[in-house]
């Protein structure tokens, strides 16, 4: 190699897996997490779990990746790249987490796991028997778990309805499955604010921001806090750093946000 070509290479970018399905509309799922990942300064891998006809509006029906397709997507990854952070997202299926659970359980690399119950539009995303699997499979192998305030209620059997629920419900968490865990809070009532809440090494961390006020017609907000935080982790920084970060990297996606109206509907974008 002469010393032109050499000094025109580039040192290569940390590389993050993404388990996730894949949305057809590009505003969650893959799409988010890769779209996250390149503003980041991470290289994205996927694997897909699942075909999703959706918008940020409706869900309309969702195809399942058969299950050797898709260890095989995940096992030629890690065979062939460096990579230093997973995120799963959509497991539409018990038997997809398990699949993708056999491949995990063996990893000594940090996974952070959004457990996608329920998308933005209220539709469900996965069979009743997969979220059990979610809870006794997958979330004891994570670094991380970063739950809604719907799906922290699913994991513990019981309502998280407000802020003083927040920091009980992540610590709660954290310790029944021996991991971290962000409780995402939403839009708090009687504010205009929002307020998440990490638990992580035995100690609370409180992010509370103000809200963009977008209105409706928007999703993929979830998956991107996962993946930014994933990207944060990739690039070694600490799980509250990282937590931190991708906070602020959603509500700059979020403020940046745009939207079309196409035959009376009315949809919006994250801002990448």
């Amino acid at each position: 190699m002469n010393s032109s070509s050499s000094s025109n290479q580039h040192s290569a970018p940390p590389v993050a897996l993404s388990i996730a399905g894949s949305d057809c509309s590009a505003g969650a799922g893959i799409q988010a997490d890769l779209k996250t990942f390149q503003r980041l300064g991470v290289h994205g891998l996927s694997a897909l779990t699942s075909v999703v006809s959706e918008t940020p509006l409706e869900v309309r029906e969702i195809e399942a990746t058969a299950l050797p397709l898709l260890q095989s997507q995940i096992q030629i990854l890690l065979e062939s790249y460096p990579v230093t952070a997973v995120k799963t997202g959509l497991l539409p299926s018990r038997a997809c987490i398990v699949a993708v659970c056999e491949i995990l359980k063996d990893l000594d690399i940090p996974i952070v796991v959004d457990p996608v119950m329920v998308a933005s539009s209220g539709s469900a995303l996965m069979q009743n028997d997969a979220a059990m699997a979610i809870a006794d499979r997958l979330i004891p192998l994570t670094t991380l778990v970063t739950p809604n305030m719907p799906e922290a209620s699913v994991l513990l059997d019981r309502e998280i309805r407000s802020e003083r629920d927040l920091e009980p419900a992540a610590k709660e968490i954290a310790e029944k499955f021996n991991t971290s865990c962000l409780v995402k809070g939403g839009h708090l009532p009687g504010t205009d604010d929002r307020l998440d809440v990490l638990w992580h090494d035995g100690a609370a961390y409180r992010f509370q921001h103000p809200d963009a006020h977008i209105g409706s017609g928007i999703h993929g907000t979830g998956c991107a806090l996962s993946s930014a935080i994933t990207a944060g982790i990739a690039h070694g920084q600490s799980v509250e750093t990282a937590v931190e970060n991708g906070i602020k990297t959603v509500q700059e996606l979020i403020t940046g946000s745009y939207q079309w109206t196409h035959n009376d509907r009315s949809v919006r974008c994250l801002g990448w």
